[in-house]
């Protein structure tokens, strides 16, 4: 069933957008090798508190991360871990769900730490 958005509600959802691209350019700053994937989830944590927005994963089925952070052979939806410590040539996928206003954002990204081949 396909559901017709009024414009108040595109205008929530384009801010929730906004929101999640914001704190996704801001946890970027933070990695790089020798973090713990708990420490970035630390980060978001703050992040979204700081911009009025709820994790979209933190207790979802028992989900114990505010975000998903896959490292290397992980697909997709690793926990965040206090011993998972970032290294050169890492492959991380920062998935990041946030909730706002009624509304649900998500949106996962790729990068490597360093050159990968």
């Amino acid at each position: 069933m396909l559901s017709i958005k009024s414009l108040d509600e595109i205008v929530i959802m384009k801010e929730a957008g906004k929101i999640l691209s914001f704190i996704r350019k801001e946890l970027l700053k933070f990695l790089k090798v020798g973090i713990s994937t708990f420490d970035l989830d630390m980060i978001a944590f703050d992040l979204m508190k700081k911009n009025g927005v709820i994790s979209a994963f933190k207790g979802y089925q028992g989900f114990g991360g505010y975000i998903c952070i896959s490292v290397n052979e992980a697909v997709v939806h690793g926990l965040p871990s206090k011993t998972r410590i970032l290294k050169l040539g890492d492959i991380v996928t920062l998935d990041i769900g946030i909730k706002h206003k009624g509304y649900c954002v998500d949106s996962a990204w790729t990068y490597s730490l360093g050159s990968v081949s």
